[in-house]
Formats: C-alpha cells, structure tokens, sequence
C-alpha cells in the first residue's frame, strides 16, 4: 500500500495518526458541529484540523471514542471511514441532517438510516449496484434505544442518498429533470422516508472494510408535506441527533465489554 503520510505517520486527508481516534467514533458532515459534540466527551482533545476534516478525542465511560467531520457527499465522507479504519476504528456513527419525504416525518424528527438507496456515485465505485447499502444491525439497535431513552420521535427506515442537493430541490430546471421526478415519486411510493447525501456512500464502505456503520438524522423539513398543504415546519438544531449518537455508543460501549 503506497504510504500517503508523506513521513509523517498521519494519514494523508484527515492528519490523524494511529492511536490518536477510539474505536467508536461519530461522523457529522459540518466540521463546526465536532466542537459542539466532542462536548459530550470526557476531556476532549483537538487532534486534527485539515480540509474538511475536524477531530476531536475523548472517552465515554472510560472508553476512548472520536469525532470525525466527513464534509459534504460521498466522496469525502469515504476517504474519511477508510482512513479512520486504517487509525484503529471499527464503529462508526453518522450524526446529519435530511429533508423528509413520508407525509408523517416532520420536522424535528430522528430518521434513524436501516438502508439506503445508492443514487449517487461513491458507492459504485467500491460494490456493484446490486449490492445494497445496509446499516449495521446493532448500531441501528443501539440508536433506536437511544432515542427511545431520550424520548425522541424517531423513524426508522430507507433513506435515499444522492449527489446533487439542488437537484433534488430544483429538478425540474435540471435537463435530467424528468428521470429525477420520476426516480423521486418512485422513492416516496416505495416507503422511502427521507434524503441525504452520506449513508450509502459509508454503508458500502464499511460493508467492504468490515466495520459497522449507523446513522441518525435530523429531518429539518418535509418538501412533500408541504406540497399537500401539511405544516412544515423548519428545525436546525441536531442536539437530540448528537445526543441519540452519543447514548448509542454508550449503549454499544456496554454490549461490547459484554461480548
């Protein structure tokens, strides 16, 4: 394996050497919400800051655990699992937000990934189509307790992923806008229950890197609650998303040191 150190020992995207990341750590994409969460750890240390790629490490019942930011999409977001994995992690938790798409996920609910669809292109790369995109059954557990705890109202189920953000927003100006209607009303007949950009990238990855990968999402609106005349309100603040990450690595800290 070629080494992209470049001498230094840190891996070449996210600067973090071996050692420096627990083995759970939390995947957001905004690199100024791992400040924010690396405030639920006990003695948070700032470990890297390169790119898009924020880490913070603390513990968590005296288990040493990470926040890692991914960046927007795929692509980064899959550079950042594989070189954590190649840092000493095997569980990671992804902490974002998504827009809606059943009439009964409003705003300010927990969406908690069980698969995802892979309309977009990272995951091609690493498995053929035919491969789904599935989250890894305890984290899933572990985060459906979690919001259970917290008393959080959280959906479980299919998200899609995708690579345009504007194309799902303004797809009828899009010359692919007719394909991108029809695969929507397809996703929303299916049961789909809401639409991001990370999952299915980091679901393949970490079916190929043998890891377990998890995600819970805040829905910040509904686009077709509000085009059946719903209320549709807005809501940007992921605390109980980071708060449901960080109770489900709690609960996985537990099952683990049981195992």
């Amino acid at each position: 394996m070629i080494d992209y150190s470049e001498g230094t020992g840190k891996l070449y995207h996210i600067q973090v050497a071996p050692g420096e990341v627990g083995r759970y750590v939390i995947l957001p994409g905004d690199p100024k919400r791992c400040e924010k969460i690396a405030q639920y750890f006990d003695n948070p240390v700032l470990v890297a800051d390169n790119r898009e790629y924020v880490t913070y490490t603390g513990t968590l019942d005296g288990v040493k655990v990470s926040v890692t930011s991914t960046g927007i999409g795929g692509p980064s977001a899959a550079i950042a699992m594989e070189e954590l994995k190649r840092c000493g992690a095997d569980t990671f938790l992804r902490v974002g937000t998504c827009g809606g798409m059943q009439l009964d996920v409003c705003g300010g609910d927990l969406v908690i990934a069980t698969g995802a669809i892979r309309a977009e292109g990272t995951s091609k790369e690493y498995a053929p189509i035919e491969y789904p995109a599935v989250a890894d059954y305890e984290v899933v557990t572990a985060m459906k307790d979690a919001a259970a705890q917290l008393g959080c109202k959280a959906h479980l189920g299919v998200v899609q992923c995708k690579d345009s953000f504007y194309g799902q927003h303004e797809p009828e100006v899009k010359p692919v806008g007719y394909d991108l209607l029809n695969k929507w009303d397809a996703w929303v007949k299916c049961g789909c229950m809401a639409s991001e950009m990370e999952s299915a990238a980091l679901f393949i990855v970490a079916s190929c890197l043998k890891v377990r990968c998890g995600t819970v999402l805040l829905a910040i609106a509904n686009q077709e609650r509000a085009k059946a005349g719903l209320s549709n309100e807005q809501v940007h603040d992921t605390s109980m998303a980071i708060r449901t990450a960080v109770e489900a690595i709690r609960l996985l800290i537990q099952k683990d040191r049981a195992d």
